[in-house]
């Protein structure tokens, strides 16, 4: 059974991984007849209140938060090597860009965590499929885009673009429910609800996307 990695950056669309993002992650998977294997960083993030949008002062773990979208089956992401994936897959949400680098901060000069880069780096040295889900892209521009030069997509965002434009990458205008696949770096992304209006029209394109990933193992 083939092994497709699942970043996940704790639990919840302002602070971790965009939850239905990262089902519709496993689900995808699972219907492919591929296991998903969940890691998280072993890092503390910032607490928002869902309700009210706003930080609370607390700081929980993001490794913790994400094993309740994986139902405890997790791993620290610093224990995991691409030689024991066949692809590897990174749902959305404000996590990607907040916890699993600081792209919302800063943009194309973002810092990267650094067993998400050696992953990711290891990942594209081996040729092993990519996929990258609303913001997710962001952080593969920022982490491959001097070396490789991928083509990515967010969707419409045009200050989001021009961002990952500056890292080296190029960002390719796209619909929601649709991919852009990057056949040379075995890249595939699709906007999600960086673009979506409709929670079906994130199921759709998270499943299109998910089965080229697995395609191009």
């Amino acid at each position: 059974m083939k092994k497709i990695g699942v970043v996940l950056s704790g639990c919840g669309v302002f602070d971790g991984s965009e939850i239905q993002e990262a089902v519709f992650t496993l689900l995808a998977i699972d219907r492919q007849g591929c296991e998903a294997v969940c890691m998280a960083p072993n890092i503390d993030l910032s607490v928002v209140n869902h309700l009210t949008s706003q930080e609370t002062g607390e700081k929980r773990s993001v490794l913790a938060e994400s094993a309740r979208i994986a139902r405890g089956k997790i791993r620290d992401i610093k224990g995991v090597t691409a030689t024991e994936l066949d692809a590897i897959v990174f749902p959305g949400g404000f996590g990607a860009a907040k916890n699993l680098c600081d792209f919302a901060l800063k943009g194309a000069s973002a810092s990267v965590n650094p067993d998400v880069s050696r992953l990711l780096k290891e990942m594209a040295a081996a040729r092993k499929p990519i996929g990258a889900i609303c913001i997710a892209p962001a952080l593969v521009a920022a982490v491959l885009g001097r070396q490789f030069s991928p083509t990515v997509t967010v969707g419409t965002d045009a200050g989001t673009a021009a961002e990952i434009d500056k890292t080296g990458a190029t960002h390719q205008v796209c619909p929601v429910t649709e991919f852009v696949i990057d056949r040379k770096n075995k890249l595939v992304t699709t906007p999600a609800y960086m673009l979506a209006t409709r929670i079906s029209e994130v199921a759709d394109g998270i499943d299109t996307c998910v089965k080229e990933v697995i395609n191009l193992i």
